[in-house]
């Protein structure tokens, strides 16, 4: 269930456009075209799945407090957390130049059609943000880290896919000519992700539920001890009736 709720919070509740609008650039300069959208899309679903996971290893072995310590008990007091956007940037770096080969090599059109867009990936900040909220939300297993990588990036992909659908069928649709371009798409982003807020509700009916079943327990338990602390004065002044008539 926690890699459950991970994931569905990735995609559509901490969505890396629509709640910390990470990676507008490539966001806005390729969702022009569906098909572009999705080459570009599944780069990143790709990129992310394999950094984030890494650099999970990498902080946890290599950079937190006390991670040298498998190196030896001299080791246990080093700190090398400064390293930390150096190592990650290197990890995406490589893993963006094995896509950009991989993509020229079997779609020689996409890699055309994404152009310098494509190697751009290495500076986009959806992609370092997701290994540095990793870092930041101190996700605890590896299999969380590649959840949480996967989520991010499928919720990057349904955003630029979302855009990319409306901003061609808009083309034929009266916009006012002040609105046409980046006007109109960045006010169709504010209002999808409006509409993505909606799902912050959707991971928390179970606690709502849990703190009102425990509101009613308390609220039952309350009644029972004014009841029997009411019992118990009705016995004394019987008690003390008795005694007064004897």
């Amino acid at each position: 269930m926690e890699y459950l709720e991970l994931f569905f919070k990735s995609i559509f509740i901490d969505n890396m456009v629509f709640s910390v609008f990470l990676g507008m650039c490539s966001y806005l300069a390729v969702s022009k075209k569906v098909s572009t959208a999705v080459g570009l899309g599944a780069a990143v679903i790709f990129v992310l799945a394999i950094t984030v996971p890494l650099n999970w290893w990498i902080d946890q072995y290599l950079l937190q407090p006390g991670a040298l310590v498998w190196l030896g008990p001299e080791y246990a007091d080093y700190d090398l957390g400064f390293l930390s956007f150096i190592m990650f940037i290197a990890t995406i770096a490589t893993m963006v130049q094995l896509v950009e080969i991989v993509v020229e090599k079997f779609s020689p059109a996409l890699y055309n059609s994404l152009g310098i867009f494509l190697p751009l990936i290495a500076v986009n900040c959806a992609i370092l943000g997701g290994s540095l909220f990793m870092q930041s939300r101190e996700i605890p297993t590896l299999g969380l880290a590649l959840t949480y990588g996967v989520g991010s990036g499928i919720g990057w992909f349904l955003a630029i896919i979302a855009i990319a659908a409306i901003r061609e069928k808009i083309r034929y649709s009266n916009v006012p000519p002040p609105l046409r371009g980046l006007g109109i798409t960045f006010i169709l982003t504010g209002l999808m992700a409006i509409g993505f807020m909606s799902f912050g509700g959707m991971l928390t009916g179970g606690e709502e539920e849990s703190a009102a079943t425990s509101i009613e327990k308390t609220e039952q338990a309350i009644q029972v001890d004014q009841n029997e602390e009411a019992l118990d004065k009705e016995k004394e002044l019987e008690e003390n009736t008795t005694a007064l008539n004897q």
